[in-house]
């Protein structure tokens, strides 16, 4: 029976850990940070919940499983778990976030030396994606190669900013935003829920687990064991960051309380404290971040659409990778423009699903309380992803007076109500678990 070692579990943990520290996980804190002021506290346990607790909860649940979200759907009947699954990794992979991963890397890290315009995008992203494909071509190396090289140079990047924070802030806690004021823990839990780690965890529990896998681990216990434990790691290290960060913001009203996002507050920070050689840091950190996560989400829809499809794992991210270089210069706008809807749409249901898989022991047949539960999900779900389109028009009114809508989770009520019924009559019918 094989086992990994002490620094191959390390090792697996800093992989998983830099798979979800992307750009979106750097310059959000800093801009929450600053509006909480000094509702810090409150607000970034808020903000850890969903930020961390969400992704960390999924990772568990996709390891109690084996680490393929087909597992987690199985309740929902075979097509509609496959369709569920298709368009969580198709958004989270080619058609939005991973050509993000490069658009917003170059935005932030390289055209402030080379100017934002279309030549250099093309060229850095044309660099950017053949480093993807090398790194994803063997998924097996995976550990060596993201979780034993790039994680520590990015970790130490990280530390440099960290330590920056905390030790030399630019100034006292600022006030706080208006948006804070009346209940900051809720306002930071729902703003750590915008960060969409959780939809990210759903793709790469495969990569976790296929990682361990390559390395002779074949008990399924002891591969449940290691991606639990190396989402732990990660929760860790994305605990530290984001707190670092969120003090980085509170801090820097003196200096950037103009900033209309955390781009502008955490760029005027490290101007402020490292002069010009601090540009060079933000690229380092921005584009370590943002190539591990592209690396992460594209192996995962290699491991997934070749599992599904008459392909192989390699055709499928040579693909993937080509279709992501050539939406990515479309330029960033238009790409969280459009993606925004629909991964608001899809969030909830990868919440439901989950917190639902983790509750699986207490149910008498899976299908009465997920099909029902995860319908009524899916409909506020396309409500909420419409409203953040801007197709207020279309949304009845009814549904904008639920508790939360404003805050894009007027789906939590009606589906606690459904999640209710759909227990008590599992109860009362009874019967298949036996079976």
């Amino acid at each position: 029976m094989t086992r990994l070692k002490g620094q191959d579990v390390l090792a697996l943990g800093f992989m998983t850990f830099a798979l979800f520290l992307g750009a979106g996980n750097i310059i959000f804190p800093p801009s929450a940070g600053m509006a909480a002021g000094d509702r810090i506290v409150p607000a970034s346990i808020g903000f850890l919940l969903t930020g961390v607790g969400l992704p960390l909860l999924t990772v568990v649940a996709l390891a109690r499983v084996g680490g393929g979200m087909d597992r987690l759907t199985a309740p929902l009947g075979r097509w509609a778990g496959l369709a569920l699954a298709v368009a969580v990794y198709l958004a989270i992979g080619p058609l939005f976030a991973t050509p993000r991963t490069a658009t917003v890397s170059f935005e932030m890290g390289i055209a402030p030396f080379t100017g934002n315009t279309a030549a250099p995008l093309f060229i850095y992203t044309s660099v950017f994606f053949l480093a993807v494909l090398f790194l994803v071509l063997n998924p097996g190396r995976l550990i060596d190669r993201v979780g034993k090289f790039i994680t520590p140079v990015l970790l130490a990047a990280l530390a440099v900013l960290g330590c920056a924070a905390l030790f030399a802030p630019a100034g006292a806690i600022g006030e706080t935003a208006e948006s804070y004021r009346a209940s900051p823990l809720l306002k930071g839990f729902l703003d750590g829920y915008l960060t969409m780690d959780a939809l990210g965890a759903l793709v790469f529990g495969i990569v976790i687990a296929t990682a361990i896998r390559d390395r002779g681990v074949t008990e399924a216990a002891l591969v449940t064991r290691y991606s639990m434990i190396a989402g732990v790691i990660a929760a860790i290290g994305l605990s530290l960051v984001y707190l670092a960060l969120f003090y980085l913001g509170a801090t820097s009203h003196s200096i950037a309380g103009d900033a209309s996002n955390g781009v502008q507050i955490l760029t005027t920070y490290v101007q402020h404290t490292f002069g010009s050689t601090g540009s060079l840091l933000m690229a380092v950190v921005i584009t370590l971040a943002c190539l591990t996560t592209a690396v992460g989400l594209t192996a995962a829809c290699g491991e997934f659409f070749s599992g599904v499809l008459p392909v192989s794992y390699r055709t499928v991210v040579v693909v993937f990778t080509g279709f992501s270089l050539l939406v990515s210069n479309q330029g960033l706008t238009q790409l969280i423009s459009v993606s925004v809807p629909v991964l608001v749409g899809l969030y909830p249901l990868a919440i439901v699903l989950v917190a639902l898989s983790l509750l699986d022991r207490l149910w008498v047949s899976a299908p009465r309380i997920f099909i029902p539960t995860m319908a009524i999900t899916l409909i506020f779900g396309v409500v909420d992803g419409l409203a953040a389109a801007g197709f207020d028009q279309l949304v009845p009114e009814l549904f904008k007076q639920l508790p939360f809508a404003q805050q894009g989770m007027g789906w939590l009520v009606p589906v606690l109500v459904t999640l209710l019924a759909a227990i008590i009559v599992d109860r009362v019918a009874g019967a298949p678990r036996a079976a």
